[in-house]
């Protein structure tokens, strides 16, 4: 059984895979002031409501876009579990033809999933902090993406930047067209987060010249995926299954 762990701005996803199957998907909060023990007792609480014994763990990997959590997150898992886990970064071993330089570990992970599960062309939806759509060619070239203020980091900042819009909870209400200042905020929100990404799957689509798989994965995914017009698979488990495969493809290195 593979330990796998992908870091975000926002939550760090955390699940086990046996014979490519995933286990469970959990996300923590991504502190950067917690310590490595602190994270060693969270991890260890969540394989513990899992049942997961430690010593069937045989690997571990994480991908991360937070440098800071990148070393925390390796120290605790070796204090927890006696494993060096492998952390996703240049010169691994992928699958995917013509791989730019500088291309996020996450980014990285989500298109080795895709090629796996689903195959080419794609167009990837992760939505996080940020929202990226990035594009596998017919070919499975990546050729890029673009990258957007994800729904939370919007709402955030649309609250923080007006004096008297409140806080509230995300939900798509069932209309468009409100008239309280919540379902106001709730609609504009998660509407025009579902027309950008229907937007950008046009656009890429027109640019490629052929349709390509829509696939998304991120907490939010399925509050707004929801809400798109065009077809989307929601693959929550998508940046995990992409981990065990790295895992597979590297370990001989790591041996």
């Amino acid at each position: 059984m593979i330990l796998t762990v992908d870091i975000g701005n926002s939550n760090i996803v955390i699940g086990c895979v046996e014979h490519h199957k995933v286990q469970f998907v959990e996300r923590m909060h991504s502190d950067r002031s917690k310590t490595d023990l602190e994270y060693v007792i969270g991890c260890k609480m969540v394989l513990d409501l899992h049942q997961i014994a430690i010593d069937t763990l045989d690997g571990a990997i994480i991908s991360s876009v937070v440098p800071q959590l990148t070393d925390l997150l390796s120290r605790a898992i070796e204090k927890l579990t006696g494993i060096v886990p492998m952390v996703v970064g240049p010169g691994m071993k992928t699958g995917i033809k013509h791989l730019p330089n500088g291309v996020g570990a996450d980014l990285v992970v989500g298109a080795v999933a895709v090629l796996h599960d689903y195959s080419a062309p794609a167009i990837i939806i992760d939505m996080g902090t940020a929202t990226t759509i990035t594009v596998l060619d017919k070919d499975g070239n990546f050729i890029g993406g673009v990258i957007y203020p994800g729904v939370a980091s919007a709402l955030t900042s649309l609250v923080a930047s007006t004096a008297l819009l409140p806080d509230i909870t995300l939900k798509a209400p069932p209309r468009v067209i409100n008239m309280n200042t919540i379902d106001c905020m709730q609609s504009g929100v998660v509407y025009s987060n579902a027309g950008a990404i229907d937007a950008f799957i046009e656009r890429m689509t027109e640019e490629l010249g052929y349709p390509a798989t829509a696939i998304a994965c991120g907490g939010l995914a399925p509050l707004i995926v929801p809400q798109c017009r065009h077809e989307i698979i929601i693959d929550d488990e998508l940046l995990l299954k992409g981990l065990d495969i790295l895992f597979e493809k590297n370990k001989k290195k790591s041996d």
